[in-house]
């Protein structure tokens, strides 16, 4: 795992990168650990392949505990990718669903990432 700290508007935001690195409840909860405990950041912006491909499988139930423990720990979560490439009605609308939250954030770019984290504040 990879975290590169920026600093937007007096924000710090760890930018994580690396191979899969959340795959269930377990490693969610190492991840958040690791992001608390090396870096002074409440805000973290991942690309979807750090997430298994369970998690986008809505079914599994893996989406909600996972994003339900980085609001448990009060970290904001923007998950950078391409979401139009999954045909499920019911991910495009828990994606339409958690962009309207303050800590859950699905975005195509890390550019639009940042400014929506810049506008939140």
């Amino acid at each position: 795992m990879d975290i590169k700290i920026i600093n937007e508007s007096n924000i710090d935001i760890a930018v994580v990168s690396g191979d899969i690195m959340i795959n269930d409840v377990q490693s969610a909860i190492d991840f958040i650990a690791t992001i608390r405990y090396t870096t002074p950041c409440d805000t973290i912006i991942v690309n979807k392949e750090a997430l298994g491909k369970e998690f986008f499988n809505l079914k599994s139930g893996l989406a909600g505990e996972v994003l339900q423990k980085f609001i448990n720990y009060r970290i904001s979560i923007f998950i950078v990718g391409d979401f139009s490439i999954y045909n499920s009605q019911s991910l495009h609308d828990f994606i339409y669903e958690c962009n309207k939250s303050k800590h859950i954030y699905f975005s195509k770019t890390y550019d639009e990432a940042i400014n929506i984290i810049v506008s939140k504040i």
